[in-house]
């Protein structure tokens, strides 16, 4: 897997288009200096822990003797369900009843950014090619940079693209999570089957 690629995968495993509804609606009573606050606050606390899953992940996997097959077929299996509700969305929204006021951590920074999905990525690729991880940090680097930027423009970008629109990129980019879901789970049960085998 390449930076770009990996960039990528996590791009979409961040899903900053299909947040926008839920940040300007979870923000949307405080006032908009107030707002911006909030966001990078939270943007900063999802970067903090997706990097503490890269870097630590390796040994926590350790400490808790949990193998790497387990957690990519885990992961799968979350994904596979954020995707699908990404594609067909629950009446009360991806994430269900949320509380009011001023959000702290959750559910911004977790688990709408950083969520079990990207943990678990980010935690597979440190734990797979830890020789890579100033590669992997540089990728979510990319990848945090991208969301951050559409989330801090999120008031525009719903006025210009509309509910409707953002809605239809949330389902695509659902699909895609769904097969990439697949994928992983593929890749951990081949590993398992692997290392059955010998």
């Amino acid at each position: 897997m390449t930076i770009v690629s990996a960039a990528l995968l996590l791009f979409l495993i961040l899903d900053p288009l299909g947040n926008i509804p839920i940040f300007l609606g979870l923000l949307r009573t405080l006032p908009p200096e107030r707002q911006r606050k909030v966001l990078v606050r939270e943007l900063l606390i999802a970067l903090f822990v997706l990097m503490a899953f890269l870097w630590g992940g390796k040994y926590a996997l350790e400490v808790m003797h949990l193998r790497q097959d387990a957690v990519s077929i885990a992961g799968g299996i979350v994904l596979f369900l954020i995707g699908i509700r990404m594609i067909f969305p629950p009446p009360e929204g991806l994430m269900g009843e949320l509380p009011d006021g001023e959000p702290f951590i959750v559910p911004l920074a977790i688990p709408l950014i950083a969520g079990p999905s990207g943990m678990a990525a980010v935690m597979l690729m440190g734990s797979n090619e830890p020789d890579r991880l100033w590669e992997w940090s540089l990728a979510l680097g990319i990848a945090w940079g991208a969301t951050s930027a559409i989330l801090l423009s999120a008031t525009m970008i719903y006025k210009w693209l509309g509910r409707r629109v953002l809605s239809a990129v949330e389902r695509l980019m659902g699909m895609l999570l769904v097969a990439i879901s697949v994928q992983m789970f593929l890749d951990g049960l081949r590993s398992y089957f692997l290392a059955t085998a010998a």
